[in-house]
């Protein structure tokens, strides 16, 4: 259950190009296979040929095919010792060799043959015999030690989700978690509410604060309180603890009436929530922190504020966020073309929102062993719960999004306009992020697939700012910003022999970093803390006259569902 719970933790949801993605474009690598499989039926027989002899080695008990010792599906015993179930493993795996040596044989170019090798492992990874009752032997060993009622439960879940869960396989136990119970429970206050977002200001838990207070933008597509998941993780309460004042916008979930509401809307509400924090603190700064998603929208506001001189923007730190995407970048980059961009926006203008379960579904499928097949033989096969894992928790707590949002998120992407000086408007202005001089802190992790780290570095480059810090926490996506004190595991890599100025690419940095033992959080909470002013009497009350607390934190927008 632990290792499902990292793999999955590792695999949550984000937005990226990947919300570009197109059945045609799957569609377009199947018929580039298929075209130049039926252009040479030599290389076809040859490679028929091939696999009848692995298939005649296999029958004969002959065949040294074996998985790789990574791969976690084939670790029981019975693949080694059961002459049914290894000839069954074997069979799957000279399917696997076939068509990775087809593949590698067909006249491709390079992205070409990348589309196609990503797709056929979707396939093939969906024959796995580990994901039938008849090839799983761990799954055979339960229904029989439990006297069947393994598979009664398996039979229970899967009902469950065809009628509760929109058919897609669980991957969290929902029931243990409550907002405002046992996750988001910072003691805090809304002092803002709008149309778009509502703006929490959370309790002080010291006597003293820094006067410079810190507003966290957070993705779109995901809720705020990933930053108070629990009072071991949460970012929130370690600003809280260490004397920062701390802000977090929780967004309103789009319906189909809000479908207009693009970047300058939500980059809009950001200054909005910047200008109340500043008057409901008295400081003439905001320092600002966001990750993924609200990390673009970070950097989008931070430019135009830039371009418009205005000087309240302080530091800014920017966590698991690409501002400079390449296609290579991830596995399925391969597959968004120019078309099924342009395709991706019409669809998403025409509907209005993108439904949150359906970029959730649509991920699930572009990583189906992790997040798919892994929860089919779990609950399925297994008939166990999935994990009660909050990270979990938060990741299936999905949320819709506009159209015109994932319309101007898809144009950054394909313009590349976060690497432009002046050349792309959006936002009433010209992207410029040179004119942006803020003190940056930017993090990766070093096994995120979501946003790669080598990707997130590209962005220390492209800032005007003078101070400039990178670290790169040992971690996947999510887990890499949840990374508090304690974890006898954590660890992370920073800028060594004291260099202010960061190599232009990112494995010139790697060949100088300084591995450090534990969390970063310290680390960023001390960078934080010098740029947040004197100390001064924490606030008695939270908001002012003008920005009366409303509700409780966590608010009401978070409690809204797709």
């Amino acid at each position: 259950m632990a290792k499902l719970e990292d793999e999955a933790a590792q695999s949550t949801s984000a937005l990226g190009p990947l919300v570009g993605l197109t059945r045609e474009d799957i569609f377009g690598a199947v018929a580039v296979m298929l075209r130049e499989t039926a252009s040479d039926p030599q290389r076809l027989m040859k490679h028929s040929r091939t696999m009848g002899e692995d298939m005649i080695k296999i029958m004969t008990g002959k065949s040294d095919l074996a998985p790789n010792p990574k791969d976690k599906r084939f670790q029981d015993p019975a693949w080694q010792y059961n002459p049914f179930m290894r000839a069954g493993m074997q069979y799957y795996l000279a399917v696997q060799k076939g068509a990775s040596h087809w593949l590698e044989d067909l006249e491709l170019d390079e992205l070409e043959r990348d589309r196609a090798r990503f797709v056929s492992n979707i396939i093939i990874d969906s024959l796995a015999p580990t994901n039938t009752l008849i090839g799983n032997p761990s799954a055979q060993k339960m229904a029989i030690t439990s006297g069947g009622l393994s598979l009664i439960k398996g039979l229970k879940n899967a009902y469950d989700d065809m009628v509760y869960n929109k058919g897609m396989v669980s991957q969290v136990d929902k029931k243990p978690f409550k907002l405002g119970e046992n996750v988001a429970t910072s003691k805090g206050s809304v002092v803002l509410r709008t149309e778009m977002m509502e703006l929490i200001q959370y309790t002080p838990t010291t006597d003293e604060v820094y006067e410079i207070p810190q507003l966290t933008i957070p993705p779109q597509i995901n809720k705020m309180y990933i930053n108070d998941l629990s009072p071991e993780k949460s970012v929130v309460k370690y600003q809280l603890d260490n004397g920062i004042q701390t802000f977090v916008i929780s967004w309103k979930n789009p319906t189909k009436d809000q479908g207009h509401w693009d970047m300058a809307d939500y980059v809009n509400s950001c200054r909005e929530a910047l200008e109340a924090v500043a008057k409901i603190t008295g400081s003439k700064k905001v320092n600002v922190s966001a990750g993924c998603s609200g990390g673009q929208t970070a950097t989008m506001l931070a430019s135009k504020m830039a371009s418009d001189k205005d000087e309240l923007l302080g530091a800014l730190t920017l966590m698991v966020c690409v501002l400079h995407p390449k296609q290579n970048d991830i596995e399925a980059g391969s597959l968004v073309s120019e078309n099924g961009l342009a395709l991706a926006k019409h669809r998403a203008a025409k509907k209005g929102v993108i439904k949150g379960d359906d970029l959730a579904r649509g991920f699930a499928w572009l990583r189906p062993n992790d997040l798919i097949w892994n929860y089919v033989i779990n609950n399925y096969l297994l008939g166990q719960d999935p994990p009660a894992f909050d990270v979990l928790f938060w990741n299936a707590d999905a949320t819709n999004l506009s159209g015109a949002l994932m319309g101007d998120f898809l144009t950054v992407f394909e313009t590349l306009a976060f690497t432009k000086k002046g050349e792309v408007e959006m936002v009433d202005h010209k992207i410029d992020l040179s004119k942006v001089t803020s003190d940056l802190f930017i993090l990766g992790g070093v096994t995120d697939h979501i946003t790669p780290w080598k990707a997130t570095y590209r962005s220390t480059q492209l800032f005007g700012s003078k101070d400039v810090t990178y670290v790169l926490s040992h971690s996947g996506h999510m887990q890499a910003i949840l990374n508090p004190p304690g974890n006898p595991k954590a660890k992370y890599y920073i800028q060594g022999d004291g260099e202010k100025k960061l190599p232009a690419t990112a494995d010139e940095w790697l060949k100088g970093t300084e591995e450090v033992a534990g969390s970063w959080w310290p680390y960023w909470i001390d960078w934080v803390q010098t740029r947040s002013g004197r100390k001064k009497k924490a606030p008695a009350k939270l908001g002012t006259k003008e920005y009366a607390p409303l509700d409780p934190a966590p608010g009401q927008y978070v409690l809204e569902s797709c």
